[in-house]
């Protein structure tokens, strides 16, 4: 019996404007959010502040790419790369600084590898091994079906040979880890294309480098002619039956290759298109769906010309589905508003829409407000052409075509499917009788379906029944941040759409926890008390566990910036002045927003905002009216803070970064108005980017001696003062021209450099006069941080989880 929105509100202490935007947002039903724990209502109310977290993600991201002009150098990942794998000679040593280069023999990469890829010998993988990432592909061989290929958004390739019970990479060092699809040939089932690039953005948050190729399911090469602009964002690839013809749907349009070396490609349409589908039964007939302006095509002759479909007035992305019982009928997934379906008899030709009612007769909006990040459709039943399953951040099924769906899975209980669905791929062997299962990609990784009419059969939600999770050290969570306590080894992260996580040495790397959910983004870790560590909500709310992140925040009350659950009025508020950072309530930040903690004081924390903001008190009890206190002791200088360092040693140095290049810094830190000096704007060696500022590292025994790094895929990413600020030395000639994310110094050697960039790991022995490449372990992955536990160096990646190093004997 359906429950109306009046009796929900009243139950869950909300409004009925806040249940019908959940419902929303969530592309759920009064159902679900009747079952949903108060605690997590009070997170998913949280949420409604930030309506379209992808976009935010994405412009982020993107900040960080472009150069001083706000362009982004074309093909510059691929350049980079290129760039990097010149450094890699066989005249390079071994190792540099302690890291194994890969040079002279000793780089892995060409096969599947141990945990993850890493050398034994050298790095250690810390997982985490049990939460996946973001996936957004999945194929299964047809005649062996335990083995699996899935493409992560940052991770690569990565196969299991069981079924899903252990994954590996497939090549650590694939040119490009950004993959968005993934396509077997029908022919050969050795040989398949991955497109690099996630075009599911409206900022386009990660580039790519054209498609790979495989044919022998072990060593991917690139295809030379798809290294082009026209295959930076690949969104989905199809291949005829026969094997002879490959389309590409990408965001300049759909491109055709029909000679066996792919070296040749034309491009057949020229609109931004996000799907591409062969009909599976005559692949003289093909669809394809637009990645934003809500169009679909057809084409009768192998993909050469394509006729725009006729359909109503949609809008957004376009997802389609051949029904595998008779492909006359295509199904399409529609943006719109909140997701609607639409149905062909004629091959995609012309669509009429369903109703799309649940089963109580009320709209189900099952794409929520994010149908062109999360938005997949399946209808591969061969026994029943009505049989259709749709994803958005919950799955839903539908046994009349598209007129009513029913919720299947139920994104806030851990036994069911993890939120934002991607991908959806039958078992090889599926009959629609003895065997039923289908496979799922969504943002937490890989699942599975044992019997599909099993799966939501619950009278009512939680729908946990027949779902099983594959992530096993399927490793390809994407850090922003990462910090830990030396005496207790344990370590915790800040991840997108995965949380805040710890990681317990005790427990393993396939036991990491959450603590807080949503996305994660800068951590701290106080020294003097192994339970008290920090993390952050996006936009700067900062919050604070005092357990050592053993339990997860149930009540809303760990915010340390000043928000706070107001029970009395059931929504979301904020403290008054002083108890609060105000660039945090008005969203005045970066969408992941720089804090740390003072490495000389425990209590105090520096926060970037379009100010910068410092508590005195970080350890003080929290209430619902009380809390640290905070100010801004650096006056607004037009544009975000996007780095933060504070001397050791020294706490009134401490030096600013903003998103545009500029650097600040100021000697009396702990006054009451420090005074800053903007640096590196004048004189014989200035300071010269005007672009992002990733990164600012202070010398941890020479606080006059700092590095600083920037975004942008150029040259000039990475400088060096050794007088405070007044000349500055650029140390990035010899490194690719890739954005540079962190910067660490041995603390006992201190001439001895470590570079996290979006292309690897890279060490100097030098100071920086020289760079060595060094991926050999943390992959050809974006490193977003880099942090020490003694001298063992944590590598926190966007893409493959985290690494450890010992460095404690390098020579």
């Amino acid at each position: 019996m359906s429950i109306s929105d009046e009796q929900l509100a009243q139950s869950k202490h909300i409004s009925v404007e806040q249940v019908q935007l959940l419902c929303e947002a969530r592309g759920t039903t009064n159902e679900t959010l009747e079952a949903l724990p108060e605690s997590a209502v009070r997170r998913a109310l949280l949420r409604l502040d930030y309506p379209d977290l992808p976009t935010a993600r994405g412009l982020f991201r993107l900040k960080q790419e472009q150069s001083d002009d706000g362009s982004v150098q074309p093909n510059a990942l691929g350049t980079a790369y290129e760039q990097g794998q010149a450094l890699l000679t066989g005249e390079a040593p071994p190792s540099t600084a302690g890291i194994p280069t890969g040079s002279n023999g000793q780089r892995t990469g060409g096969g599947p590898a141990p945990t993850a890829g890493v050398r034994p010998a050298h790095w250690v993988w810390l997982g985490p091994g049990n939460i996946g990432g973001r996936t957004r592909g999945i194929v299964i061989h047809p005649v062996q079906p335990d083995r699996m290929w899935a493409v992560s958004a940052g991770g690569g390739v990565w196969h299991t040979e069981d079924g899903g019970a252990q994954w590996d990479p497939v090549d650590d060092f694939l040119e490009n880890l950004a993959c968005a699809c993934i396509a077997m040939d029908p022919s050969d089932m050795s040989t398949m294309y991955v497109g690099t690039g996630e075009a599911f953005q409206n900022l386009d948050a990660i580039r790519g480098n054209g498609i790979f190729s495989t044919t022998d399911a072990v060593s991917w090469n690139p295809i030379a002619a798809t290294q082009t602009p026209d295959f930076q964002f690949v969104s989905r690839i199809a291949v005829s039956q026969s094997g002879k013809v490959v389309l590409a749907a990408t965001s300049t349009g759909l491109f055709r290759s029909a000679d066996p070396a792919r070296a040749t490609w034309t491009r057949v349409l020229n609109d931004p298109l996000g799907d591409v589908r062969f009909d599976p039964q005559d692949s003289s007939k093909a669809v394809a769906g637009a990645l934003r302006d809500g169009a679909a095509w057809f084409s009768r002759d192998g993909g050469l010309t394509w006729a725009l479909a006729v359909n109503g007035q949609w809008s957004g992305r376009v997802e389609l589905a051949y029904a595998e019982m008779d492909p006359d009928i295509v199904y399409a997934s529609v943006q719109m508003t909140t997701g609607q379906i639409w149905r062909s008899q004629d091959g995609g030709a012309t669509y009429r829409s369903r109703t799309i009612l649940t089963p109580g007769g009320l709209p189900a909006d099952y794409l929520g407000r994010q149908g062109w990040y999360d938005n997949t459709i399946w209808a591969g039943d061969p026994t029943d052409a009505d049989l259709v399953l749709v994803g958005g951040v919950n799955l839903w099924r539908s046994t009349d075509g598209g007129d009513h769906l029913s919720e299947i899975s139920t994104w806030w209980d851990p036994g069911s499917v993890h939120a934002d669905q991607h991908a959806i791929v039958s078992h090889p062997s599926y009959d629609g009788v003895s065997n039923r299962t289908v496979f799922f990609g969504n943002d937490g990784g890989v699942f599975k379906a044992e019997d599909l009419a099993d799966v939501g059969s619950e009278p009512q939600p939680p729908f946990v029944n027949g779902w099983t999770e594959l992530v096993n050290n399927y490793g390809v969570t994407q850090f922003y941040g990462g910090a830990g306590h030396v005496g207790s080894g344990r370590i915790i992260g800040g991840a997108q759409d995965n949380g805040s996580l710890i990681f317990d040495p005790a427990l393993g790397t396939e036991d990491w926890r959450e603590f807080f959910g949503g996305d994660g983004g800068w951590c701290a870790s106080d020294p003097t008390d192994p339970d008290v560590f920090y993390g952050e909500y996006v936009f700067l709310n900062i919050h604070r566990n005092t357990d050592g992140a053993t339990t997860e925040d149930t009540q809303g009350d760990r915010y340390i910036s000043g928000q706070f659950f107001n029970f009395a009025t059931g929504d979301w508020d904020w403290k008054q002045v002083p108890f609060r950072i105000t660039d945090a309530k008005n969203e005045n930040a970066l969408f992941i927003a720089p804090f740390v903690l003072d490495p000389n004081n425990e209590n105090r924390i520096l926060a970037g905002g379009v100010s910068l903001w410092q508590t005195n008190n970080a350890k003080q009890p929290n209430t619902f009216t009380t809390g640290p206190t905070w100010k801004a002791i650096k006056p607004n200088a037009g544009t975000m803070i996007s780095a933060i360092a504070v001397a050791r040693g020294d706490s009134g140095v401490v030096w600013v970064g903003h998103e545009d290049g500029m650097v600040f810094r100021t000697a009396n830190g702990t006054a009451t108005t420090p005074t800053w000096a903007r640096v590196g704007v004048t004189g014989p060696k200035p300071l010269t980017p005007r672009r992002f500022c990733t990164c600012i590292t202070v010398h941890p025994t020479d606080p006059d001696t700092v590095y600083v790094a920037f975004g942008g895929y150029e040259s000039g990413n990475l400088w060096v003062t050794t007088d405070g600020g007044a000349q500055w030395t650029n140390l990035a000639t010899a490194l690719p021209p890739a954005p540079i994310r962190a910067v660490a110094v041995h603390p006992r050697r201190t001439k001895l450099l470590y570079c996290g960039t979006e292309v690897g790991l890279f060490a100097s022995e030098n100071a920086g006069a020289s760079w060595s490449p060094t991926n050999e372990g943390p992959a050809n992955c974006s490193v977003d941080d880099l942090f020490w536990m003694d001298e063992t160096l944590i590598c926190v990646t966007h893409g493959r989880g985290m690494f450890r190093i010992d460095l404690s004997a390098v020579p």
